[in-house]
């Protein structure tokens, strides 16, 4: 029973963190980010992005309706240029369990599943994590001024819940921009 606890426990200890996304950012703290207004996307820079065209457009929608709902306009002649970038790698969890003679739900005692008072189990879970990154560009000066990093486990099993983890990734990330609007 103990032993069924601690796997449940375990086990929703790791789907809450797998649905968390750890978001860095970067910036030029020279820059007075109030002067961007309006946006584009920058095509040179999403074309290098190595993910499906599908996925892209995701992506994008997801930035247009975060940079929109923080009242940003897009534009044909924009202060900013987006840019995303993405990398994935996989991931693999292994832990070991050892249990030494509990047994019958009594506490210490003999378990007839147990070969010399010791029972172990050994979990392996494999993963992909994805890391999206989210430029701005100054378009007149051509030069990054603010980049967020989101990474985070990506456990996709249908077209819903993908949309749903990029939304989720693009908001955590749009979220920190402009910097130091947490602290108004």
């Amino acid at each position: 029973m103990m032993k069924k606890i601690i796997l449940l426990t375990f086990t929703a200890f790791f789907i809450l963190s797998c649905n968390t996304v750890k978001v860095v950012t970067d910036y030029d703290t020279a820059i007075d980010f109030n002067q961007y207004k309006t946006f584009a996307f920058y095509k040179t820079g999403i074309d290098k992005a190595d993910i499906s065209s599908l996925d892209k457009k995701r992506i994008l929608r997801a930035i247009e309706a975060e940079l929109l709902a923080q009242g940003f306009v897009k534009s044909e002649n924009p202060d900013m240029l987006v840019s995303i970038f993405t990398k994935s790698r996989r991931n693999v969890n292994v832990s070991q369990n050892n249990n030494f003679g509990w047994g019958w739900g009594f506490g210490w005692g003999w378990n007839p599943w147990m070969w010399n008072g010791m029972n172990n189990n050994i979990n392996v879970n494999e993963y992909t994590e994805g890391t999206l990154f989210i430029d701005f560009i100054d378009k007149n000066r051509k030069e990054l001024v603010w980049q967020g990093i989101g990474t985070g486990a990506l456990r996709i099993q249908n077209i819903e819940k993908k949309e749903e983890r990029i939304k989720l990734f693009v908001k955590e990330i749009i979220s920190r921009f402009p910097p130091g609007k947490e602290k108004k």
